[in-house]
């Protein structure tokens, strides 16, 4: 079994609020997460709900400004929120940008050096991460949805695109779905990946919809103010790829909305029912 650091834990919806840290044997660093149990995990296994954040975030953002507890306690999902890269690694440079190495690590697994040795933040979420979980949390192993934001969405695709029997549903908030064409994508997938773009395509969910599918219809919540809307997100190249394949998508354009926090806030409780229902 995994050992698990408890960094600090809190009541809240009559479940359970806490910050972890453990080694982890795939990033070869110390990682961290956050983890909400819902007031039923104290009597049964419950089904689990990974969220990946984006671009600065640690494992506190998405926990402490969501609100999804109230609709996790409400569904009896137990609701995982991971950091989004290695920390502290050592590498020369990883600090120097905010949208690349620390807090950036989009969710893939670098080969490129020297980032490799750590940023295998992919194999993490879909392997390491759900393991941990299983080792030291009351849930059903079989029983596993995942959601992101901007980043996260982008992670949150791939990993349930990429491993359709792991994740039983998806949806996303605002996010990065034709990474290969957009800046943000193209400095991540470069440094990480190296320039050879066909390897690029394992982690673009436009790219990976159109050759897999996914057997549930996919959520995707998109605010019509959003500042990186037309240059960084471009969701209608993940809706047309989806028309392409009759993938059933859900994408929504929610007026005036912008990539913050409030938006999500203000969504998250469909994107827990979607996730309820698939799972429960």
């Amino acid at each position: 079994m995994t050992h698990l650091q408890t960094i600090s834990e809190y009541r809240c919806f009559d479940g359970k609020l806490g910050f972890y840290s453990h080694t982890s044997a795939t990033c070869n660093s110390e990682m961290r997460f956050a983890v909400y149990q819902p007031p039923q995990a104290a009597h049964k296994p419950v089904p689990v709900l990974y969220f990946l954040s984006g671009l600065t975030c640690t494992e506190e953002n998405f926990m402490v400004k969501a609100g999804a507890q109230h609709y996790a306690a409400e569904h009896g999902l137990m609701l995982v929120a991971p950091d989004t890269s290695p920390r502290n690694t050592g590498i020369p440079g990883e600090d120097d940008a905010w949208d690349f190495g620390t807090g950036a690590g989009f969710y893939v697994d670098a080969t490129a050096q020297p980032w490799r040795s750590h940023y295998q933040m992919y194999s993490y979420i879909v392997q390491e991460l759900p393991a941990v979980i299983a080792d030291n949390f009351s849930i059903q192993a079989d029983k596993q949805g995942i959601f992101g934001h901007s980043m996260g969405g982008h992670g949150a695709l791939v990993c349930a695109i990429r491993n359709p029997q792991q994740y039983k549903s998806v949806s996303a908030f605002a996010p990065i779905v034709a990474p290969m064409n957009c800046p943000w994508g193209k400095k991540a997938f470069s440094g990480y990946l190296g320039n050879n773009q066909d390897n690029w395509r394992a982690y673009d969910a436009s790219e990976l919809i159109k050759q897999l599918g996914y057997h549930s219809p996919i959520l995707i919540d998109q605010g019509t103010a959003d500042k990186f809307l037309t240059e960084q997100l471009k969701p209608e190249v993940f809706e047309q790829a989806c028309t392409s394949v009759n993938q059933p998508l859900n994408l929504r354009y929610q007026a005036g909305y912008d990539h913050s926090y409030y938006f999500i806030t203000s969504f998250i409780e469909d994107h827990i029912r979607h996730h309820a229902i698939a799972l429960n």
